[in-house]
């Protein structure tokens, strides 16, 4: 629905005990916030997701480098 990207600025917040909005509500992170929060409201797609198997979320993690091949654990 809707791809939010990760700002540092996330964890400038939590270390304030505040949400990014009340932190720094001029912010981009909390701009894309409220855009999720509308792409939420004006959502007319009401489909309920297939989940993903292991295996595959397995290969996207090495695929996009979130997980080492040498890991010996499975999520």
């Amino acid at each position: 629905m809707y791809f939010v990207p990760r700002d540092n600025i996330v964890q400038h917040a939590e270390i304030n005990r505040k949400t990014v909005i009340e932190y720094r509500p001029d912010s981009n992170q909390a701009n894309e916030y409220r855009s999720l929060a509308q792409a939420i409201i004006d959502n007319q797609d009401f489909t309920i997701p297939t989940p993903m198997e292991q295996d595959r979320l397995e290969e996207i993690l090495l695929e996009f480098g979130l997980m080492n091949i040498k890991d010996d654990y499975k999520i």
